[in-house]
């Protein structure tokens, strides 16, 4: 069990997605992604599977960078694992997100929100647009969203025919995140 205190609220999480979550007031970043997959739901660690590793590297964090609560926080649409779909893992179950999010998330414009995936976006941005269309047109959201395709390896074909995201998207996108990481 943890108690968690955000501006003057304060919850318990019981049912031990505390593992699962990483979160400091003080962080830079925030990461929003769909929800934990079975190995970080079974090692009780965040992006603990391949989908963690390509996200690190896409933002150029190293592992102890990208877990430290005080540089990244990693608030999951769920927090706990969702189960096994037909064709990948269960969506996060909707109740999730606005009982904690407001809490965990808040609009702090001075900080970057990665919103990880179509749940995230779907959440967090206002609009009817696609994934694709979201990721292509990234610079027309606040300038403190950065709207990321899933680094899942089912993604792959997506990352093979949108290879402008890796090639041309992306390394912009790592400059904002390495500005912000050196400014103080």
């Amino acid at each position: 069990m943890i108690v968690w205190a955000v501006n003057t609220s304060i919850f318990i999480i019981k049912s031990g997605a505390e593992d699962r979550l990483q979160h400091s007031g003080n962080a830079k970043f925030i990461l929003i992604g769909q929800a934990p997959g079975i190995k970080a739901h079974q090692s009780n660690k965040p992006w603990n599977d391949a989908s963690g590793e390509r996200l690190r590297l896409w933002l150029d964090m190293t592992e102890h960078t990208f877990y430290d609560k005080n540089t990244l926080s990693i608030v999951p649409m769920e927090f706990c694992y969702p189960g096994k779909g037909k064709s990948g893992d269960l969506p996060p179950r909707p109740e999730c997100a606005p009982k904690w999010h407001s809490l965990l998330v808040q609009q702090d414009t001075s900080k970057v929100i990665l919103l990880v995936g179509k749940y995230a976006q779907d959440y967090y941005l206002a609009d009817r647009r696609t994934l694709t269309e979201r990721i292509k047109n990234w610079r027309e959201y606040p300038v403190h969203f950065l709207p990321l395709p899933h680094p899942s390896p089912r993604n792959n074909i997506w990352l093979k025919r949108n290879p402008w995201f890796e090639n041309d998207i992306l390394p912009q996108m790592q400059k904002i995140l390495k500005a912000k990481m050196q400014a103080n």
